[in-house]
C-alpha cells in the first residue's frame, strides 16, 4: 500500500518541522556522521544476531505486557540493545562504549552479543528464563566452540551486568500516585479508563541521555480564550469523532495502523532499514541502540512534559466545552473519539514525540530520504504494509494520526514533534560516536 501524502492537510508549523528536520539530517549526513561505510574495515559481520536478539526482546515484551506498555517496552529495548552494542564494540571498537568500557579482542562477538541480550532480558523478566535459555542455546549453535566462544559468553555477561546494574534505581519501580485536579483544561480520566493514569512514576526515571528529564519540556499549550485553541478543538471534534467525521477514508487507515506502540513501529522500521542498506554488525548495533536510547528519553522527557502542563484530552475538552470560556467551541456531550483515548495527559503527545525522536535519529544516520516498508498489528489488515520514502514522512504521519484518531490536539502533536526532533538530535550527538 502506497503512502499519500496528498491526503495530510497544509499547515505551517508542520512544515517547518518536516523542514527543519530533512535540513539538520542532510548537515549531520553529508558531514560524515551518516551512513558508516566500513568498507575499509574487513571482515564485515552480518548483523543477523543483533536482528535475532531485538525480535526476542519483542517476544518477551509481547509475553510480559501483551505488547500494551511502550514505556516498559522503551526501557526494555534500549537496554537489550545498548548491551549488545557494548558487546560488539568490545570486541572491536568503533564507536565510543555506553556502559562498558573494557575489551576482549579475542571473545567470540556473535557469542558476546546473544550472551549480553540474553541476560539483560533474563535480568529484566525472570519468568521467561527458560525460553531466553533456548533462544541462546540457538544463537551459540552458531558459533565455534573453543576459547573464543567462552570468552564471548564471558564478555556478554559483563556487558549485560553493567547494563542492569546502571539501570538498576532509575525509578522505573517507583510507586506514585495521581489525584486529578479541578478546573476546565485540566486533566480528567477518559473512558474506557476511569479511575485509571497510566504510570505517573515514568516522568522521573532517570534519561539514557537527556541530563535531565525537563532538558526539552514543551511549552504550555494555547489559552483555552485562544483562536489557537478554538481551531484546534474544532479540527478535532470533526476530523477525531467515531462517527460522521470529515476524514478520509486513508486517514482512517492510517490512524488505526499508528495506533500500534511506537516502541514497535519504529524498531520495525530500523530493521527494515538495516536490512535494505544491508549494514554490518557494528552498524546495526549502534543504529539499533540510537534509535532505542531517543524513544526511551523520547517517552521519558515527554511523561515530563504531560504531568507539569496536566491538559485534558479532547473527550473531555469536546464534553465539558461549555466550561472552558470559550465562545467559538460547542460542546457535544456524546461525543466519543474514533479509537480509545489513552489513560494520560494530551500534552506533548509522546506517541509524536517518540516519533519525531526516532525519525531524526534514523535521518541522522542515514540520511532523510530511504524507503522501507514495515506492517502494523493494529491496522484493519495486519499483514498489509505501508511504503514511505522520508523518515520525516513517516513521523509527521504517525503525529497526523493522533488526531484522526480523536485522542490529541494538533498542538500536542506539533509540541511533540519538536520536543522528539531535539532527543534525537541530542541522542546522536552525544552517544555512540564514532572513536577516531
Amino acid at each position: 500500500m502506497k503512502h499519500k501524502s496528498g491526503t495530510m492537510s497544509a499547515h505551517t508549523r508542520r512544515a517547518a518541522i518536516l523542514t527543519s528536520v530533512a535540513i539538520a539530517a542532510s548537515a549531520v549526513f553529508a558531514a560524515g556522521c551518516g551512513g558508516d561505510s566500513e568498507a575499509s574495515q574487513a571482515p564485515a559481520i552480518n548483523p543477523q544476531v543483533v536482528l535475532d536478539w531485538s525480535g526476542h526482546a519483542r517476544t518477551v515484551l509481547q509475553a510480559e505486557t501483551d505488547n500494551q506498555d511502550p514505556l516498559v517496552g522503551t526501557r526494555t529495548l534500549a537496554m537489550v540493545h545498548l548491551a549488545m552494542h557494548d558487546a560488539v564494540n568490545a570486541v572491536d571498537r568503533r564507536y565510543q562504549p555506553y556502559a562498558y568500557v573494557e575489551k576482549d579482542t579475542d571473545a567470540h562477538v556473535v557469542a558476546a552479543a546473544a550472551t549480553a541480550a540474553h541476560r539483560v532480558l533474563s535480568g529484566l523478566f525472570p519468568a521467561q528464563a527458560a525460553s531466553l535459555e533456548a533462544k541462546l542455546v540457538a544463537s551459540l549453535s552458531a558459533v565455534p566452540d573453543g576459547s573464543a566462544e567462552t570468552r564471548g559468553i564471558a564478555l556478554g555477561q559483563q556487558v549485560a551486568a553493567a547494563i542492569l546494574q546502571q539501570r538498576a534505581n532509575d525509578g522505573s519501580a517507583a510507586t506514585v500516585n495521581y489525584t486529578p485536579t479541578t478546573g476546565a483544561g485540566r486533566f480528567k480520566f477518559v473512558p474506557p479508563f476511569d479511575g485509571v493514569i497510566f504510570r505517573p512514576e515514568w516522568r522521573a526515571v532517570t534519561p539514557f541521555a537527556l541530563s535531565s528529564v525537563s532538558q526539552f519540556r514543551s511549552g504550555p499549550p494555547p489559552a483555552l480564550s485562544s483562536n489557537a485553541y478554538r481551531d484546534a478543538f474544532n479540527e478535532v471534534k470533526a476530523a477525531g469523532v467515531l462517527t460522521g467525521s470529515n476524514r478520509t477514508a486513508e486517514q482512517t487507515s492510517y490512524a488505526k495502523f499508528w495506533y500500534e506502540g511506537s516502541d514497535i513501529g519504529w524498531n520495525s522500521i530500523t530493521r527494515d532499514v538495516i536490512v535494505r542498506k544491508k549494514l554490518t554488525l557494528h552498524e546495526a548495533a549502534r543504529l539499533f541502540g540510537l534509535v532505542n536510547i531517543a524513544l526511551a528519553d523520547a517517552y521519558i522527557a515527554g511523561w515530563d512534559a504531560k504531568f507539569h502542563h496536566d491538559y485534558w484530552r479532547p473527550i473531555t475538552a469536546i464534553r465539558a466545552a461549555a466550561t472552558d470560556g470559550n465562545d467559538a467551541t460547542a460542546p457535544d456531550l456524546a461525543w466519543v473519539p474514533m479509537l480509545d483515548t489513552p489513560p494520560v495527559q494530551d500534552h506533548p503527545s509522546t506517541h509524536s514525540v517518540a516519533g519525531g525522536a526516532a525519525a531524526s535519529v534514523l535521518a541522522s544516520v542515514l540520511g532523510d530520504a530511504n524507503d522501507f516498508s514495515f506492517t502494523s498489528s493494529s491496522a484493519d489488515d495486519p499483514k498489509l504494509a505501508r511504503t514511505y520514502r522520508r523518515f520525516s514522512e513517516a513521523s509527521l504521519e504517525n503525529a497526523d494520526s493522533r488526531i484522526r484518531a480523536g485522542i490529541h490536539f494538533r498542538f500536542a502533536t506539533d509540541a511533540g514533534l519538536e520536543m522528539g526532533q531535539r532527543v534525537g538530535e541530542h541522542t546522536v550527538g552525544s552517544q555512540l560516536k564514532r572513536v577516531n
